[in-house]
């Protein structure tokens, strides 16, 4: 296996990459709408994909939900592994703003800095920071 690449499926997909955008930063690429697609007909408007590339090696997958019966809802934990103390504690508080801390930032017996947030999705994201 080359690397593992998270595809999220989510409503208002186009608000939403934003919001990643604000939370992680990175940059918006390769966006294509369900637009003049046969099998996406009625769904017009709506992101068939886009990429949040954060990064050379951390890109985020992302569409907008084309079902009512797809989960909002899962047991799967997003890990990023953050560079600095400054930059889980600035994504923790973006994260943490419109969602649900599940556990508060905080020095773990590891030597890490960890926190899980549950964001305004119900994605849950689990903070890591291994200090030096």
């Amino acid at each position: 296996m080359k690397k593992l690449v998270p595809h999220i499926r989510i409503e208002n997909c186009k608000e939403e990459v934003e919001y990643y955008q604000q939370v992680f930063g990175g940059e918006i690429k390769n966006t294509q709408l369900a637009d003049g697609i046969e099998m996406f007909k009625g769904h017009e408007g709506k992101y068939i994909h886009a990429e949040l590339h954060i990064n050379e090696e951390c890109i985020i997958n992302l569409a907008d939900v084309f079902s009512d019966e797809f989960p909002k809802d899962s047991n799967i934990l997003l890990g990023p592994d953050l560079e600095s103390e400054e930059e889980i504690t600035a994504i923790y508080h973006k994260l943490a703003e419109e969602g649900k801390v599940e556990m508060k930032l905080q020095d773990t017996f590891w030597g890490a800095k960890h926190a899980i947030v549950k964001d305004r999705n119900g994605i849950s994201w689990e903070l890591n920071y291994t200090k030096q």
